[in-house]
């Protein structure tokens, strides 16, 4: 069910008067990661990255297929995950 256009008006009155009194938790409600997930995910997908990378070349050299693909899909799916991540929000 779409809300009324008087219904919409009213809410962002609502949102306006919230980011003006605490913006503290206006930003904590706020769509989209904050800063600190964003950063954690970024860490997490690096390692995930490296690691990948490290089961690629041993794959590799132990000519082992099962561990080489493993480890490329580890790589290609984390290096993907870092570079759709939204943005995080702005903390101002």
């Amino acid at each position: 069910m779409a809300l009324s256009e008087e219904e919409r008006k009213r809410l962002e009155e609502l949102e306006r008067d919230l980011t003006k009194d605490d913006p503290a938790l206006a930003r904590e409600l706020a769509p989209g990661p904050s800063d600190d997930s964003a950063g954690r995910l970024a860490v997490l997908c690096i390692l995930a990255a490296v690691a990948g990378l490290v089961l690629l070349i041993i794959g590799i050299a132990t000519q082992t297929i099962v561990v080489g693909v493993l480890g490329f899909l580890l790589m290609s799916g984390s290096v993907y995950r870092l570079m759709t991540a939204p943005p995080p929000r702005d903390e101002r």
